[in-house]
């Protein structure tokens, strides 16, 4: 009988409202994701959104602001292990740390709307838009930018795959290769990898290499007996 008693109707108007922007604002958040074909699309920010709201109102109804307070807490920490899901690592590459911290965002509007405080939640919407957009031409225009090698440091490192019998044929060419390009590891490292593999990883000095050289480079690596795959990454620390 307990659920009878807690049915009251300005409270569920409210949460009513609640659910209804979270939905709405969530659902704008995600329309820009699924247009841009990114993981966690439409359905997933607005279910993050309403979540995040359902527990808000939830908790603001049964102990107030107090308890609505401690249920963002822990909405903040627990959207992290979702977002920690659409992040992939390939090859050295990190995707899906922006629809990461979108998914951040889109908790975040929803708890907010789940407190009642409709404005910031549109507010918040709208500046989590902005960052997906008005954000991105300036992020290409910087990716386009040559680097700065006298502000940052440039390290590439060549990495090649082989059979695990061919492991000594495969550092010959490797170092072999590398010489002829005046191109001296300041560390080369060999460990396994899987059963039957072995991966040699060279770590170039820090310098400006031109990337054409280096794909150039592995591409020749790569048609060495014994080496199953060739490939170089570029990483910067400022």
């Amino acid at each position: 009988m307990t659920a009878f008693h807690n049915i009251n109707l300005a409270s569920l108007l409210d949460t009513l409202l609640s659910l209804s922007v979270a939905f709405v604002l969530g659902g704008l958040i995600g329309l820009e994701r699924q247009y841009r074909q990114r993981t966690a699309g439409l359905r997933t920010n607005v279910l993050v959104a309403i979540g995040a709201a359902a527990f808000v109102d939830t908790a603001n109804r049964l102990n107030g602001h107090d308890g609505a307070v401690h249920v963002m807490a822990y909405v903040v920490s627990g959207i992290g292990f979702l977002g920690a899901g659409v992040i992939m690592r390939e090859e050295g590459n990190v995707r899906g740390l922006n629809t990461a911290a979108t998914l951040w965002g889109s908790a975040a509007v929803g708890a907010t709307a789940g407190a009642d405080l409709i404005v910031e939640a549109t507010l918040a919407t709208l500046f989590v838009l902005a960052a997906n957009t008005l954000l991105r031409p300036i992020v290409n225009a910087i990716a386009r930018t040559p680097l700065d090698v006298a502000s940052a440091e440039v390290t590439n490192t060549v990495y090649v795959i082989a059979a695990h019998g061919q492991q000594k044929a495969a550092l010959a060419q490797l170092e072999e290769a590398l010489g002829r390009e005046n191109l001296h590891p300041r560390d080369l490292r060999v460990h396994a990898f899987g059963p039957e593999e072995i991966e040699i990883e060279a770590t170039l000095a820090a310098t400006s290499v031109d990337g054409e050289a280096l794909d150039a480079l592995v591409g020749r690596l790569a048609g060495f007996p014994g080496v199953r795959q060739a490939f170089w990454s570029p990483s910067t620390s400022d």
